[in-house]
């Protein structure tokens, strides 16, 4: 019997480049089988469009959530394709996590304590350590930044949980586009401190609803405005950088129509929005102490802000201290350019590569016409024949769907996972690890982006370890012996009437025959080029 080694050798043989076979196969020409009697006919062709609906459904599902499993396929079968899209644009608030998974986020330190609490102990420990020594106040430093770390590594954490077993599946993927969308990096200065609130206030509460209560959100999230460097613009010494960023990546995109001085005017508005780094409020002379805003982390400084009248857009804005970031939000979020500029991204990431032009124009009259309702342009699109077409040939996984689904399916029968971490691990072997995209763009999501041959063998090995090796996701702390667990079915033949590999290729079954043992039989399966596509 071959062993996991001879695994990589063995698929090389049996299947052509992994990153060839991700593309979709152009249709081949088929020697047409003798003619059924009539009454045979009628039931292949029953036969044949039952099978498709069910390949269609399970399709679906692999679209919209993180990865199909054995309940939520049960799900649409039991609701059907339209109620079940319906529950997931319109998540049940009072759904909940498995209590087993529940416990485990509020073990976290981000639930044990709030990022202004955790802030106030790093500024304490820099403080204490001001006038010391340079060994101990290096130490403090680090102890400092030990506090962020923990903290975004938790965030990272909380979100593999969710994405792994809420049933809002929907809600959790769009949280993760928005955060890529609206990208800050948690590594930078103390951001990691304080991005467990930047994705549980400014995002996921709003990654279906309202555009407008998302950007706006986003605005007054210290994490964005630390990490685009506002917390630098003041009334008179300007920094541009989040004003350049929130109109090229944020709302209008780089075609959008903006001007360098639309740029300037809109920093100007931004001066006074920080981050609240002290135990008081700012010292602002009297007439301003109405305009101060302080919420938890978020501050408003009129102080440093500048009250001259704007002409943003075409439009004037006369200064008004925060209201000003008000209209602004306004302007950007109604502008037509952002609506075609969101859908065009959404589409993408709902198709893949250069969705149609009819479909993004269709969604971004929905976004303008429902005053940016994020939920409703996405039933645009699922609405479409041409999204329902995409269902055929899939979209590439970028790595985190990728993980994610491999994780659902294969252990969709295992109790919930213990520790996250080799799962983490894996999405930085495989380059996207959570919140740590440097630059402000977010991860890129074309095809083009992950199917070189060095990520498709680093997916394998991924592969690999998840259907070979799972005691690992269940080894807590320094524990290094065995685990006892359910054992893994052969997951093609768990999932042979389901519609969920109704598209296999011939070449990948024959690969999968081949296999010595389930554990073989599910790593081909899972690093095989369908795999590759949701």
């Amino acid at each position: 019997m071959p062993s996991l080694r001879s695994l990589p050798r063995r698929l090389a043989l049996l299947l052509p480049p992994l990153a060839a076979l991700a593309l979709p196969a152009p249709p081949r020409a088929a020697t047409a089988p003798p003619a059924p009697a009539p009454k045979a006919a009628a039931n292949a062709v029953a036969w044949d469009q039952q099978a498709e609906t069910r390949a269609l459904d399970a399709a679906l599902v692999n679209r919209i959530t993180w990865g199909a499993t054995p309940a939520e396929l049960a799900r649409i079968r039991e609701l059907g394709p339209q109620r079940y899209l319906q529950a997931q644009l319109h998540p049940d608030p009072k759904a909940r996590l498995p209590a087993a998974v529940q416990q485990r986020i509020d073990a976290l330190a981000i639930s044990r304590q709030r990022a202004e609490d955790a802030h106030a102990a790093q500024r304490a420990l820099r403080q204490q350590a001001k006038d010391a020594a340079p060994g101990p106040k290096q130490q403090a430093q680090r102890d400092a930044r030990a506090i962020s770390r923990q903290r975004a590594d938790d965030t990272a954490a909380r979100a593999f949980y969710r994405a792994l077993y809420s049933p809002n599946q929907l809600q959790e993927q769009m949280t993760w586009f928005w955060m890529n969308h609206f990208n800050v990096y948690a590594a930078k200065n103390d951001i990691g401190t304080y991005i467990d609130q930047y994705e549980e206030r400014a995002i996921r509460p709003h990654a279906l609803g309202k555009f407008r209560d998302l950007l706006a959100a986003t605005l007054r999230s210290p994490a964005m405005l630390v990490y685009l460097d506002n917390t630098q613009n003041a009334a008179g010494r300007l920094n541009e950088n989040y004003a350049r960023e929130l109109m090229e990546l944020h709302t209008l995109g780089v075609k959008g129509g903006y001007t360098q001085t639309d740029v300037q005017e809109l920093a100007r508005i931004l001066t006074g929005l920080g981050l609240h780094g002290a135990d008081g409020p700012p010292k602002v002379r009297p007439a301003l102490h109405d305009q101060v805003v302080w919420d938890g982390l978020f501050l408003f400084n009129p102080a440093r802000h500048d009250y001259g009248d704007k002409r943003f857009l075409g439009h004037t804005i006369h200064g008004a201290g925060l209201a000003e970031v008000d209209e602004a939000v306004n302007l950007l979020a109604r502008h037509p350019a952002t609506a075609r500029f969101i859908s065009a991204k959404l589409a993408a990431y709902f198709m893949g590569d250069a969705p149609p032009a009819a479909v993004v124009d269709r969604m971004a009259r929905t976004f303008l016409a429902s005053d940016g309702d994020i939920a409703a342009t996405l039933q645009t699109l699922y609405g479409s024949p041409e999204f329902t077409q995409s269902l055929k040939t899939g979209v590439f996984k970028d790595p985190v769907h990728y993980v994610y689904s491999a994780l659902r399916l294969t252990y969709a029968d295992l109790p919930a996972i213990a520790t996250p971490r080799p799962g983490l691990a894996m999405l930085r072997q495989l380059g996207q690890p959570l919140n740590q995209r440097l630059t402000p763009d977010g991860y890129p999501q074309a095809q083009s982006d992950w199917a070189g041959s060095g990520q498709m063998t680093a997916r394998f090995e991924v592969a690999r370890a998840i259907a070979a090796a799972p005691q690992a996701f269940y080894r807590e702390g320094e524990d290094k012996g065995p685990v006892e667990l359910p054992r893994i079915p052969d997951l093609l033949r768990e999932h042979a009437g389901d519609g969920l590999f109704a598209r296999l290729s011939p070449a990948t079954r024959d690969t999968i025959a081949h296999a010595q043992n389930p554990k073989d039989a599910n790593t081909y399966l899972l690093a095989s080029p369908e795999f590759m596509r949701r």
